[in-house]
């Protein structure tokens, strides 16, 4: 078995579940808003961008920081350039392929698809950068994820409207809350480099407080959307649910549980936006 195909085995489920189930709304919500029947043929080229994209993000992720990782020891399972088992040649390779194979579906889908593609992959590759030069990283890489209830609706109607914008606000402030709790897990060793974060910068306190303003904002973005959209009790369960499951993430955050959150916060985090969905997805299919 070849480097890349190796590299493709080890990228988790996880790296695409946060941005898959706000697609899938925006999908929904633009064949629904339009009287459009259901296109299973588009429905899988927007996977296999939403695939391409997050692969080529993780293979230039794992190559710019691959001499950071390697003196992190709470990340020899995330990179695996530092210990020989992917070159970094290899994993760059693997980005750059990935890259063409997203601009290319971008082609078949529609004109505006593929003429936003390379601003799609210059936010997904640029976040790898940003905690080199800001505490707000966090905050671009809810950006990235972003782009999925947007691009999904401008696949379906070659346009953009209000909702997917309403989505991808509630993606952006949604993510970089949960990320700027999952940075208190590795704060000494940030301080320590000299990499920006908001937990780097900040008191621990202080990095809450931005998680919780943030989610806020987050819970205030669905509730409008829903009360824009006009949406039925089925959404304001998932939003109650929703709701609930961030301020679990919360409680597991607070200072005397941080050493002890990392996977259970992650969970909890990838389950809420599931819920959300689901109930999301179901109200637009039963009305």
């Amino acid at each position: 078995m070849n480097t890349i195909t190796k590299y493709i085995f080890r990228i988790r489920s996880s790296h695409t579940i946060a941005a898959l189930p706000f697609a899938l709304i925006g999908y929904v919500y633009a064949m629904t808003s339009t009287g459009m029947y259901f296109d299973w043929l588009l429905l899988a080229e927007i996977i296999f961008c939403m695939v391409f994209a997050r692969n080529t993000a993780i293979g230039f992720n794992r190559w710019t920081d691959r001499k950071i990782d390697a003196e992190n020891s709470g990340f020899e399972t995330r990179n695996k350039i530092p210990s020989g088992q992917i070159s970094a040649r290899a994993a760059i390779l693997f980005g750059i392929a990935n890259a063409v194979g997203f601009i290319i579906i971008a082609y078949f889908i529609n004109p505006l698809a593929f003429a936003l593609s390379p601003v799609a992959l210059f936010i997904i590759t640029g976040y790898s950068l940003t905690k080199r030069f800001t505490a707000w990283s966090h905050v671009i890489l809810g950006t990235a994820l972003a782009i999925a209830p947007i691009g999904t609706y401008i696949a379906v109607t070659g346009t953009i409207a209000a909702v997917p914008i309403i989505l991808a606000g509630v993606v952006i402030t949604w993510i970089g809350g949960f990320d700027i709790l999952y940075s208190l897990r590795n704060i000494d060793f940030e301080r320590k480099h000299h990499l920006y974060s908001a937990s780097a910068r900040f008191s621990t306190a202080g990095t809450i407080w931005i998680s919780i303003i943030l989610h806020l904002i987050t819970l205030y973005a669905v509730v409008i959307l829903g009360i824009y959209t006009g949406m039925g009790w089925l959404y304001w369960i998932g939003t109650a649910l929703f709701s609930g499951l961030l301020v679990l993430q919360h409680i597991f955050s607070l200072p005397s549980r941080i050493e002890s959150k990392g996977d259970p916060l992650r969970w909890i985090n990838e389950f809420a936006g599931i819920v959300y969905a689901a109930f999301a997805i179901t109200e637009l299919l039963w009305r």
